[in-house]
């Protein structure tokens, strides 16, 4: 390695080697963004085509899978990394951190009475998905910021950006 990436790597590391709040929360509000994009998506469109509830959570939690990656893999594949590698990168980054969001948003969906059976023009249905996206970056940080200090999680991009 030259001395450029050297210094880049030991920026990084010594950024989040202490897993501070600070960078917990980009960590967490980079996550939140492509599975939010993927929730919002599945649940509108499993809510405007009459899906079941099960299959529109399902829809939901994949593609709130997909976009996070996605969005994780834009970044590391912009830096040269092969697609191959930018796959497990992805997957290292942000599984946990999709995992649980996903866990916090489906929770919040199906615990709010009425919320999965309400339409598109419903107060309900936006105020429940907004509350549990909220939620879910509230109590999702705590968890990026344990996966950081330990070089987990999104602590694995870091080196390729």
């Amino acid at each position: 390695m030259d001395h450029a990436t050297l210094e880049h790597q030991h920026q990084h590391t010594g950024h989040s080697a202490g897993g501070t709040w600070r960078t917990a929360a980009q960590a967490t509000l980079h996550c939140l963004t492509g599975c939010a994009v993927g929730e919002v998506l599945g649940m509108v469109v499993g809510t405007a085509a009459g899906l079941h509830n099960g299959a529109t959570l399902a829809v939901s939690v994949v593609l709130a899978f997909v976009f996070g990656y996605a969005l994780t893999m834009r970044g590391v594949l912009r830096a040269q990394v092969p697609l191959r590698q930018a796959v497990r990168i992805a997957l290292a980054a942000d599984t946990v951190s999709i995992a649980v969001m996903e866990l916090i948003d489906s929770t919040v969906m199906v615990g709010v009475p009425g919320a999965m059976d309400a339409g598109l023009s419903d107060l309900l249905f936006w105020g429940s998905l907004a509350s549990s996206l909220v939620l879910a970056f509230v109590l999702t940080t705590p968890v990026n910021r344990w996966l950081i200090a330990r070089g987990r999680g999104h602590a694995v991009v870091h080196a390729h950006h």
